[in-house]
C-alpha cells in the first residue's frame, strides 16, 4: 500500500480554474453572489466590479495598495466613540453627501437635508425651552427660534431638535477634553410648533487635520475649511427624518465646504441686536445676535 493510499482525496482532481487578472473578478463575483441576503449580493458583486475596474484603471501598485491598506487601519485607530473618522472620509470624497441626496428627494418646499458630520454624539440632555445650552462657554449669545411645520403649514408639535455645534474657537466638543455635554442640547416643540435655540455664535473651522484624512486632504489644495453653521436632527413620528444645518449668511467658505454641506436655502442671517428685549422674552445686558428659521418636514407618506 502506498503513502496515496492513505490519502484517497489525493487522487482527487482539481477543477479550480487558474486564476488571472482577466478572470479574477468574475471569479469573486460568482462567489459574493451566493450572499444569502439578495441585496448584500447586489451591492457586493458590484463592489467587487469597481473595485477592480479602479485598480486595473490607475494600475494599482503593492506599495499603493499597501498604503491604501494602512490607511484605512489608521482611520479605524483614531476613531472612537466621539471622532468618526470613516465618516469624515467620507464627507470629504462627497460620498456621504451624494448619499444624502439620493436618499432625501424631499419636496421642493421642505428643508432640504444636508451630512450627518463626523461629530454627533447621542443622547444629548432634554433641554427646556429657550434654555442656554453654551452654559457660560465664551462667545457671541445667539438665539435661533421659529417653527417647525409640515408641508401644509400645520405646526408639529413634540418635535424633538437634536442640536450641536462648534464653539467660538471651531472646536466641537469631541476635540476636548471634556466629561460634560457642550454646545449639544435636545429641544422639543411646542403646541404651535415654535422652539427656541440660545447659544453661542459658531466659528467656520478646519476639519480634523491630525489624522489620516487630514495628511490626505495636506497633499492636496483643497480647502479644508467649513462654513460657520449649527448642526440639527430632527425625527418626529409619520414624518422623514431631516439631518440639516442652519449656516451663517456672509460666513467665510460657504462657496468651498469641505464636505459639499452648504446649500442656499439653509444660509440663513444672524442679524445683530443691542442689549435689551430677547427673542425668548427676557433681557439681554449685552448685544447678541439672533437667526430666524421655519422648518418644514415632509411627511412620509407624502407624494412627489
Amino acid at each position: 500500500m502506498t503513502a496515496a493510499d492513505h490519502h484517497p482525496e489525493k487522487h482527487r482532481e482539481t477543477t479550480m480554474p487558474p486564476v488571472t487578472e482577466h478572470d479574477i473578478t468574475a471569479l469573486a463575483q460568482q462567489r459574493w453572489a451566493t450572499a444569502h441576503d439578495p441585496r448584500l449580493a447586489e451591492v457586493m458583486t458590484s463592489l467587487v466590479r469597481h473595485l477592480h475596474e479602479f485598480a486595473r484603471e490607475v494600475r494599482l501598485s503593492e506599495d499603493e495598495w499597501a498604503a491604501a491598506v494602512r490607511w484605512l487601519q489608521r482611520t479605524g485607530d483614531i476613531s472612537d466613540e466621539k471622532r468618526e473618522e470613516f465618516i469624515l472620509a467620507s464627507d470629504v470624497l462627497g460620498l456621504s453627501m451624494l448619499v444624502v441626496q439620493m436618499n432625501h428627494q424631499f419636496d421642493p418646499a421642505a428643508t432640504p437635508a444636508t451630512v450627518l458630520g463626523p461629530f454627533h454624539i447621542d443622547d444629548s440632555p432634554h433641554l427646556a425651552f429657550g434654555a442656554d445650552m453654551s452654559d457660560g462657554v465664551e462667545g457671541a449669545p445667539l438665539y435661533v427660534h421659529g417653527f417647525v411645520r409640515d408641508l401644509d403649514g400645520k405646526p408639529v408639535a413634540g418635535a424633538v431638535l437634536d442640536v450641536w455645534q462648534a464653539d467660538a474657537d471651531g472646536a466641537y466638543e469631541s476635540q476636548l477634553d471634556v466629561d460634560e455635554a457642550r454646545l449639544r442640547g435636545k429641544y422639543t416643540t411646542r403646541e404651535d410648533g415654535s422652539y427656541l435655540v440660545r447659544t453661542i455664535a459658531p466659528l467656520g473651522y478646519a476639519i480634523p487635520m491630525d489624522g489620516p484624512v487630514g495628511d490626505l486632504i495636506g497633499r492636496t489644495d483643497i480647502s479644508y475649511f467649513r462654513p460657520a453653521h449649527i448642526h440639527f436632527l430632527i425625527d418626529v413620528p409619520g414624518h422623514r427624518r431631516l439631518i440639516t444645518h442652519l449656516f451663517q449668511e456672509g460666513a467665510e467658505y460657504l462657496d468651498s465646504d469641505v464636505v459639499f454641506g452648504t446649500k442656499p436655502e439653509l444660509v440663513v442671517p444672524f442679524t445683530s441686536a443691542e442689549a435689551g428685549p430677547t427673542p425668548d422674552g427676557g433681557e439681554s445686558a449685552v448685544p447678541f445676535l439672533k437667526a430666524r428659521y421655519d422648518f418644514v418636514l415632509q411627511r412620509v407618506d407624502h407624494e412627489l
